[in-house]
């Protein structure tokens, strides 16, 4: 059952870094359904790319699985003999997602790995996603990151990279900023609840701009990338082997 994010609604209590502990598990879907613009799309389309990519005899990884809404579609869009690596470094995140995946068709190929995904060989993979995880790294660690899952795709593999990205204008920054404030505020979120959880992301989400996404999957060795969705300061890449 998904129960409704009022995480943040709580003015007694104090605004503490945000991690994903059982609190946010528990309230994960309604809480990226009204915070993320055009979530559902994102996933759905992520899992029409595998579709068309991944190839028999490779493996498919979601890291930063969450509760397995990619993996869901991983599991649905893919080759019957690929495994499907899920990971997460939240324990909650993993218990959960076992149970939300109960009967999906092709479970029996899934791995869930909970463990940091820095510390996870990639090896053999036709697709990779990082949807909306990278920017929970900490921005010195992610081009070695990048090059690494570079290195773990078979020829002909693909990367599928999701991001909330800084917009470097400042009128258009904050047109952005304004705009994805109003829609928490269209999906119910009250003004105490998104003060409070902009103080908790500080420094724990840490945005980047476009040109240095695109410029790190150039240094990583990508052959090529694509710019395939946007929608307000979200947008996701395919790069390509």
């Amino acid at each position: 059952m998904n129960e409704p994010d009022d995480l943040f609604d709580r003015p007694s209590a104090p605004v503490k870094p945000f991690e994903f502990d059982a609190d946010v598990a528990r309230v994960f879907p309604d809480m990226v359904r009204r915070s993320v613009p055009g979530y559902a799309e994102l996933v759905g389309l992520a899992g029409l790319i595998a579709r068309r990519v991944v190839r028999p005899g490779t493996r498919c990884y979601d890291l930063g699985c969450s509760l397995g809404a990619v993996t869901r579609e991983l599991l649905l869009q893919t080759p019957p003999d690929v495994p499907v690596i899920a990971v997460d470094s939240s324990e909650a995140m993993i218990e959960r997602m076992g149970a939300r995946l109960a009967g999906v068709p092709g479970i029996e190929r899934l791995v869930p790995l909970c463990t940091d995904l820095e510390a996870v060989e990639v090896s053999g993979a036709g697709l990779v996603v990082l949807n909306l995880t990278l920017q929970f790294i900490p921005p010195e660690r992610r081009d070695a990151l990048m090059a690494r899952l570079r290195a773990g795709l078979v020829p002909g593999g693909m990367l599928v990279l999701a991001e909330k990205v800084e917009i470097p204008d400042a009128q258009g920054g904050r047109l952005m900023r304004i705009l994805h404030e109003d829609f928490k505020r269209a999906n119910g979120y009250s003004e105490l609840a998104i003060s409070r959880k902009r103080a908790a992301l500080e420094r724990v989400l840490v945005p980047e701009t476009v040109e240095t996404h695109e410029r790190r999957l150039d240094d990583a060795g990508f052959a090529g990338h694509l710019r395939w969705f946007q929608n307000l300061n979200f947008v996701a890449w395919v790069a390509w082997t």
